[in-house]
C-alpha cells in the first residue's frame, strides 16, 4: 500500500523537475549574453547538462547500496544543496566568465566547452542523480514501484517548469529572481518529507532557512554582478531578443547586445564608410533608402543625401529606444522606424528601394547567417529598383586573408553573383560588399565631391587606404569553386566555425575523435533495448536541435523562443510517456510502431524545408517538436517493460537515454548541421532510427 511519505517523494521530483528546466534555460540565456549569442554555445550546454545527468544516473544505484537505510536524509539534504544551487550557478557563470577569461576577449571551442563542463557539473551531477535515486528509495517501501510513474512524475515537473519560465518568470523578473523563485517549490516539497515528531525536521527546516537567505543574498547582488569593468552600466534589459547594456565610459557610450558591442558612438569612420559607399553611386534625388539596423554616426550621413524615405529596421523595439534615448542614433526627416525582422519586412513588403543597406555582425550565428544567405540575396534583388544599390559589409584584414576568411569572403561573392552582375570588394577594417545591376565606380571621393557632399574620413584616406592594386589584389582571390551558402545548407557557418578554430590554433578533430572513440566504447556495452532507448534520445535531442536552429533560420531569434521550444518537446513526453506505460505489455509492437512513426516524421521534415521553408508559421514548428516527443516519450516506458525494470535496468535505461540525448545534441549541432545542412541531419536521424527498429525486429 503506498505510504504518504511516498507520495512526498513524488512531489519533490516533481518540483526537482520544476526548478531544473527552469535553470537550465536560465543557464542557456546567461551563456548566450555572455558568449555572443552563438548557437553553438546552446549545443555544448545541452550536451554537458545530458552527459553529467547521464554520469549521476549511474551514480544513483551505488550509493543507494551503501546508505540504504539513510537514503530519506540523502535525498532531503541533496535536494536542499540543488535548490540553492540554481541561483548561485547563474551568478557564478556571469562572475567568472572575466575572470577565466580576458575582459571583452572572443574565446575558443575548447574553452568554451571546458567553461560550461566545469560550471555546470556540481548542478547537473545532483539533477541527474536525484532521479533513479528517488526511485530506489521509493523501491525500498514499495518494491514494484514502477520506474515509468518516476519518469512520468519528471516529465511533469519539467513541463511545469518550462511554462514557468517561458510564461511568466521571463517577463516579469530578472534571471537571478527567476532561479529563486524556480527554487521554491523544491524548498516547499521538503517540508513534509520527515514525520512531524521527528528530529530530523529542526535541521532540516533550519537549512532550508539558510537556502531562502543565500537565494536573497544572491539577488540583492545581481546589479553589482552587471557592473562593467571599466566605466559604468547606464542601462539594462532582458529583451525577448536578448541582453542589452548599454555602458558609459567617459563620452563614450556604447550597446552591447548579448556581450558584444552593437553599437558606440565611436565608430565614426566605419558609419561614413558604410553609408558613402553605397549611396554615392546613386544618381539623381528622392532616393528611397532601407537600413537593416545601423550603427552610431550612420543617420548624420544618410541625412547629407536628403533622401524621400528612410525606412530603418531594428528587430528590437527596446533596443532602437534605447539607441535614440541615449543619442546613439538620432532622428532624421523622413525616417521611418520599423520594428521587424529584416528579412520577414523584405519578404512582405511591396515598397521599392533604391538603396538597401545591411549593418549586422559577421554571419558567425544562425540568427545573423541568414541575411548572407542565396534566399535572402533573392529577397534583396526584388525590393531594389533597376539601378540600385545593395551593400554589406563582414571583418577585414591588414595584409594577409586567411584560408578561412577567404572561403567566407568567396561563398558570399559567389552567392550574391547570381543575383548581381557587378559585385564591387572594398578592402579595409571591413569587407565591403557593393552589389548591382549598374557598373559601380572605384572613385568615391569623386562620386562625394560631384555632390557636394563633405565626408571627414573618406576624403581624407580613401586613395592612401583602398589603392586600385589592394582592390584588384582582392578580387583576385575569390575563389569560385567554394559552395554557395543557402538557409538549408549553411556554408558560411562550416567556415565560421572553421574560422573559429584557426583563431586560435585548434582542431575540431581531437573533439571528434574522443568522441567517436567514448561512442563506440558506450555502444558496445549497451543491451539491445538501452540502444532502443540511446537512439530515442538522440531523435529527441537532434530534432529539438533541428527545431531550434530552424527557427533561428526562418525566424531570426531564439533568446526568448528557446524556452517555449524546450517546454513543447518536454510536454509531448510527458502524454507519450502515459500512453507508453499503459501499452507496455505489447512493448515489441509500440516500439515497432513507433520507431516507424519517427522515420516517417524525420524524413518528412526534408521536403517540407525544402519546399515550404520560410512560409512554414512558427507554430509548425513546435507542433511537429511535440509530434516527435510524444512518440520518443512512448518508448521509453515499453523499452524499460521488455528489458525488465529491475533496479540496474532502470539505471542503466535512464543513463542510455540521456546520453543518447546528449549524442544527438552533440552530433546535430556541431558535426551534420554545419558540414551537411539541416536535410543530411534529419537523413541521420533517420538511418539510425532505422537500426534501431532492425535490433527490435531482431530481439523479437
Amino acid at each position: 500500500m503506498k505510504k504518504k511519505s511516498d507520495n512526498v517523494v513524488i512531489q519533490i521530483v516533481i518540483a526537482t523537475g520544476i526548478t531544473s528546466v527552469a535553470t537550465q534555460l536560465l543557464t542557456i540565456r546567461e551563456f548566450l549574453a555572455q558568449f555572443s549569442g552563438n548557437e553553438f554555445v546552446i549545443a555544448l550546454i545541452l550536451f554537458n547538462w545530458l552527459i553529467l545527468g547521464g554520469i549521476g544516473t549511474l551514480f544513483a544505484r551505488i550509493v543507494h547500496a551503501r546508505h540504504k537505510k539513510t537514503a530519506r536524509d540523502l535525498l532531503a539534504w541533496l535536494s536542499v544543496g540543488l535548490a540553492v544551487f540554481s541561483p548561485l550557478q547563474i551568478l557564478f557563470i556571469r562572475e567568472l566568465r572575466d575572470i577565466v577569461f580576458i575582459h571583452g576577449s572572443s574565446v575558443g571551442f575548447y574553452s568554451t566547452f571546458f567553461y560550461i563542463l566545469f560550471t555546470i557539473a556540481p548542478y547537473c551531477l545532483l539533477v541527474g542523480f536525484l532521479l533513479p535515486f528517488s526511485l530506489f528509495h521509493l523501491r525500498d517501501e514499495i518494491p514494484d514501484f514502477p520506474p515509468a510513474h518516476i519518469y512520468i512524475a519528471d516529465n511533469l515537473g519539467d513541463v511545469a517548469g518550462g511554462a514557468l519560465f517561458s510564461f511568466a518568470l521571463v517577463y516579469i523578473v530578472t534571471p537571478l529572481q527567476a532561479a529563486g523563485i524556480a527554487s521554491l517549490p523544491l524548498l516547499a516539497s521538503l517540508i513534509f518529507i520527515f514525520p512531524r515528531k521527528s528530529k530530523k525536521r529542526f535541521y532540516l527546516y533550519t537549512g532550508i532557512c539558510l537556502d531562502l537567505i543565500l537565494i536573497g543574498v544572491c539577488i540583492l547582488y545581481e546589479p553589482i554582478s552587471l557592473e562593467p569593468p571599466e566605466g559604468r552600466l547606464v542601462e539594462y534589459r532582458e529583451s525577448r531578443y536578448g541582453r542589452m547594456e548599454i555602458h558609459k565610459d567617459d563620452d563614450l557610450y556604447t550597446l552591447f547586445s548579448d556581450g558584444m558591442p552593437a553599437f558606440s558612438t565611436g565608430y565614426q569612420s566605419l558609419a561614413e564608410q558604410a553609408i558613402h559607399f553605397p549611396l554615392s553611386q546613386l544618381e539623381g534625388t528622392e532616393k528611397k533608402i532601407l537600413l537593416i539596423s545601423a550603427q552610431g554616426g550612420m543617420m548624420k550621413q544618410v541625412a547629407k543625401y536628403n533622401p524621400r524615405v528612410v525606412d530603418y529596421v531594428e528587430i528590437d523595439p527596446e533596443m532602437s529606444a534605447a539607441l535614440f534615448r541615449h543619442n546613439l542614433i538620432k532622428k532624421i526627416p523622413n525616417m521611418n522606424i520599423i520594428n521587424r525582422d529584416g528579412r520577414e519586412y523584405l519578404s512582405s513588403t511591396n515598397r521599392i528601394y533604391d538603396a538597401i543597406i545591411l549593418n549586422l555582425p559577421e554571419p558567425e550565428t544562425f540568427q545573423t547567417n541568414r541575411f548572407f544567405t542565396d534566399r535572402f540575396f533573392s529577397m534583396v534583388k526584388n525590393r531594389l529598383a533597376a539601378n540600385g544599390i545593395f551593400s554589406f559589409s563582414v571583418k577585414g584584414y591588414d595584409n594577409y586573408l586567411s584560408e578561412p576568411h577567404q572561403k567566407k569572403v568567396s561563398s558570399l561573392f559567389n552567392t550574391a553573383a547570381i543575383y548581381f552582375e557587378h559585385i564591387m570588394l572594398l578592402p579595409g577594417e571591413k569587407i565591403f560588399f557593393l552589389c548591382s545591376n549598374n557598373p559601380i565606380s572605384r572613385d568615391i571621393p569623386a562620386l562625394l565631391r560631384q555632390k557636394e557632399i563633405n565626408t571627414d574620413f573618406i576624403s581624407r584616406y580613401f586613395y592612401g587606404n583602398l589603392t586600385g592594386p589592394r582592390i584588384e589584389a582582392l578580387s583576385r582571390l575569390i575563389d569560385t569553386s567554394v559552395p554557395l551558402n543557402k538557409d538549408m545548407s549553411p556554408k558560411l557557418i562550416r567556415i565560421m566555425f572553421s574560422q573559429w578554430f584557426s583563431k586560435f590554433s585548434t582542431s575540431p578533430v581531437w573533439f571528434y575523435a574522443v568522441f567517436a572513440v567514448l561512442l563506440a566504447i558506450f555502444l558496445f556495452r549497451l543491451h539491445a533495448e538501452e540502444f532502443v532507448l540511446f537512439s530515442t534520445g538522440c531523435m529527441t535531442m537532434g530534432t529539438e536541435i533541428m527545431v531550434i536552429f530552424a527557427f533561428q533560420i526562418f525566424f531570426g531569434y531564439i533568446y526568448h523562443q528557446i524556452g517555449i521550444i524546450v517546454t513543447v518537446f518536454l510536454a509531448g513526453l510527458l502524454p507519450g510517456a502515459w500512453l507508453g506505460d499503459r501499452l507496455r505489455r505489447n512493448s515489441r509492437k509500440v516500439l515497432v510502431f513507433t520507431d516507424i512513426i519517427l522515420i516517417l516524421l524525420a524524413g518528412g521534415f526534408i521536403p517540407v524545408l525544402s519546399l515550404w521553408g520560410d512560409r512554414l508559421p512558427m507554430l509548425f514548428f513546435l507542433i511537429y517538436g511535440f509530434i516527435v516527443s510524444v512518440a520518443c516519450g512512448c518508448q521509453f516506458p515499453a523499452a524499460l517493460f521488455m528489458g525488465g525494470d529491475d533496479n540496474p535496468t532502470a539505471a542503466r535505461m535512464f543513463s542510455a537515454d540521456l546520453i543518447g540525448a546528449a549524442c544527438g545534441t552533440i552530433a546535430a549541432s556541431v558535426i551534420l548541421i554545419p558540414y551537411a545542412g539541416i536535410e543530411w541531419t534529419a537523413a541521420a536521424l533517420v538511418c539510425l532510427k532505422i537500426t534501431s527498429l532492425v535490433i527490435v525486429r531482431i530481439k523479437s
